[in-house]
């Protein structure tokens, strides 16, 4: 599997990037840049000028200050993918999509995993109705989860890791082979010398922009996880021509993250647009929402699978879809309808008054639409 992971990046990575370079008549240097000024970067030596930058440096894993954490061989998402042999016993600290996907493939692999947070539930920055299902989902597979956790210390002995939690006031101890570091990610701008330019940086370090992309110098853009916007590939390459357009004077388009779609590539899935619940009444909205249970899917039933939940946000006062929250088998495909629905303000009977195919679950968006108004568990099977 790694050897196969490793073959097809490295294509994709020639196909796609590489092979385009003079394809565009881009001029690549290969070195670690840094701002002399506001106007000039040096690398290998050499001074560039240029009337505008974009910094796109990424952001690499961050790691927790955990006591110990120094002294210990961990993963993360990176290495996690370069192992050669498989953990008996893998744990894993952090408990955002990066763990539970790592997490998931490692225990289908046979691995023995258990996944550690601080929060009370998993994803808690999403409804709770959507938490629940997805931790709900993992558990039923053997996945161990254990929330509510104070991290107190790691210690490796020969091969042995071992992870020292707090739990409702009992200390327990996690021995491992491998621990797995899936806490986030910190912007890559510590080497840039931002210093040097007046570009300002937030808490962790992220570049600071407005709506065009620019930082506090205007002629200075930064496009994806460094901004430690929403951090997709996807929304890192719509960024970056933005930033193309702009700098070169063509257009003066803005940014507009409130209808990225997120998926979380888990079994079943998650996916995820616009606003929470939570959100949407912290933004004055007067909201109705529905809540269908996986079952009610005419799709999932078929599949034998029904732990999941269809989840909808609507302004009651126009009854326009403003959030939509998934975990099912193919979240990922239904939440592309979603997009559309809630990028171009759709109502409730916009969704119920259209076709939905049946045994998909795509069928399960107007069901959810249909709940508003109507038992569904009463319709008939193909009545979505």
């Amino acid at each position: 599997m790694t050897e196969q992971k490793d073959e097809l990046v490295n294509q994709m990575r020639q196909e796609k990037y590489i092979d385009l370079i003079d394809e565009y008549g881009f001029n690549l240097i290969r070195g670690e840049a840094e701002f002399i000024d506001d106007k000039t970067i040096q690398v290998n030596g050499q001074s560039i000028t240029a009337k505008s930058f974009l910094i796109a440096t990424g952001a690499p894993p961050a790691i927790p200050d955990i006591p110990r954490m120094g002294e210990v061989d961990y993963l993360t998402s990176t290495t996690a993918l370069e192992l050669k042999e498989m953990p008996k016993r893998l744990a894993v600290i952090g408990s955002g999509y990066v763990a539970t996907e790592l997490g998931q493939m490692f225990h289908n692999l046979g691995t023995e995993v258990t996944l550690m947070q601080r929060s009370d539930r998993l994803f808690k920055m999403y409804d709770p109705e959507i938490s629940e299902a997805i931790g709900e989902a993992l558990t039923e597979q053997g996945l161990n989860l254990i929330t509510g956790a104070t991290y107190l210390r790691v210690e490796q002995k020969g091969n042995r890791k071992n992870v020292y939690i707090e739990v409702n006031g009992e200390e327990q101890v996690i021995e491992a082979d491998q621990i797995l570091i899936a806490t986030g990610r910190k912007p890559n701008t510590k080497a840039l010398n931002l210093e040097a330019t007046g570009v300002k940086t937030g808490k962790k370090g992220e570049v600071l922009t407005n709506e065009y992309l620019q930082t506090s110098i205007n002629r200075i853009y930064a496009a994806g996880d460094v901004t430690l916007g929403p951090q997709f590939v996807y929304v890192a390459a719509y960024e970056g021509e933005i930033v193309a357009s702009n700098a070169l004077g063509l257009t003066k388009r803005k940014i507009d993250p409130r209808f990225v779609p997120g998926v979380t590539f888990t079994n079943p899935s998650m996916a995820t647009v616009g606003l929470t619940e939570l959100q949407a009444k912290e933004q004055g909205y007067d909201v109705k929402t529905s809540v269908l249970p996986l079952d009610a899917v005419p799709r999932a039933l078929v599949n034998y699978e029904t732990t999941g939940v269809y989840k909808l946000v609507v302004d009651a006062q126009n009854r326009k879809l403003i959030g939509a929250h998934i975990v099912s088998e193919n979240a990922g495909d239904v939440i592309y309808g979603a997009t559309l629905a809630v990028q171009f303000g759709l109502t409730i009977e916009d969704l119920t008054n259209s076709f939905a195919p049946y045994l998909t679950m795509a069928e399960g968006l107007k069901l959810a639409a249909l709940a508003f108004d109507n038992d569904v568990s009463k319709l008939s099977c193909c009545a979505g």
